[in-house]
């Protein structure tokens, strides 16, 4: 991939995070940016695209992180397969934590388990189903790669909210996370021209 792709991935990752997270965190605080006219709210909203760009930027760091991560662990392991195998139990480990820790750490009286179970779970479902257009899009090993680097690296990088289990920061922080990470994995196959249903993407 050459350096005008590598600036072009790198502008739009940053451009569709920052958008996405603003437009998420100005429908939620919509009420408190309203309150002392325009200004405040085109404050608000600056504010928002600034912070939904760091998180953006956190993404893409996570994203080249698990390329090197992916990389090592094939050569690690010798097979594709096994590779995947691993991945899948870590996919189970996170999932298993992301619900019981936090419940743990922060259920209240009339909270079950169950309360804990929905983000983890749709999260899950939403990293299967970009997992499945990734694989429709190159090929059946990349499923589950795919479906790693959305449901573990994403939730990785969402740690910072998830210790404060604020409701508000918890979509605000995970939606640029989640559309710019989405954006990557998405895109990278067409950027360096690995769309073959042989290749390993």
């Amino acid at each position: 991939m050459n350096s005008r792709k590598v600036v072009y991935l790198f502008f739009t990752t940053l451009l569709i995070g920052s958008i996405s997270g603003a437009i998420v965190g100005t429908i939620i605080d919509w009420s408190v940016l309203i309150e002392d006219g325009f200004v405040n709210l085109l404050v608000g909203i600056i504010w928002l695209l600034g912070i939904s760009a760091a998180f953006s930027l956190i993404s893409q760091m996570g994203f080249f992180a698990y390329l090197t991560l992916h990389r090592f662990g094939l050569g690690l392991f010798k097979s594709h397969q096994l590779w995947n195998k691993v991945q899948v139990v870590v996919i189970a480990f996170v999932y298993f934590d992301l619900i019981y820790f936090r419940y743990i750490a922060f259920a209240g009286e009339n909270e079950t388990i169950l309360h804990y179970a929905v983000m983890p779970t749709l999260l899950l479902l939403y990293g299967i189903v970009i997992a499945y257009f990734k694989m429709k899009d190159t090929n059946q090993g990349a499923f589950i790669p795919a479906l790693f680097f959305i449901f573990v690296v994403t939730t990785i990088e969402w740690v910072p909210a998830l210790t404060v289990n604020d409701p508000k920061w918890l979509w605000i922080y995970l939606t640029p996370l989640l559309i710019a990470n989405t954006w990557q994995l998405l895109i990278l196959h067409r950027l360096t021209n690995t769309t073959d249903k042989k290749g390993r993407s």
